[in-house]
């Protein structure tokens, strides 16, 4: 299932079983983008878990840690309203709303970038724990 159509996210509600599924249901240049902000997650957060919550991909770890998903116009990637704030400034090229950032497909993906907010991500996810 995908979240409501805002601002080019796609409008039909789908559900996938797992994140082979949602990237195997996007066009092959998304599938690609998809596939390296995975691996990137995963190499920032390799004990998180991965799943399907609110319709798209997501990783946890003491819970939510991030979402991701693929659209006609943008990747969609959901690290909550603290990073998004903490990143500001590093975000500014992006168009960002309360706990989302839309990268573009037209551009390469900031995997360094992410990287960085999935750490500080997982800081936060451990902070909770204890």
């Amino acid at each position: 299932m995908s979240l409501p159509k805002r601002r080019g996210d796609v409008v039909a509600m789908k559900m996938y079983k797992d994140i082979d599924a949602h990237i195997a249901a996007q066009t092959p240049k998304v599938q690609k983008l998809l596939r390296a902000l995975r691996t990137t997650i995963h190499a920032a957060a390799p004990k998180a878990a991965e799943t399907i919550s609110y319709g798209i991909p997501t990783f946890k770890l003491n819970g939510n840690l991030v979402h991701f998903a693929g659209y006609a116009t943008h990747i969609g990637f959901y690290p909550g309203a603290a990073a998004i704030t903490v990143f500001a400034k590093d975000l500014q090229k992006y168009d960002t709303a309360k706990g989302t950032v839309r990268f573009p497909l037209d551009k390469p993906l900031p995997l360094a970038l992410v990287k960085k907010i999935v750490t500080f991500r997982v800081a936060m996810q451990l902070a909770k724990q204890r």
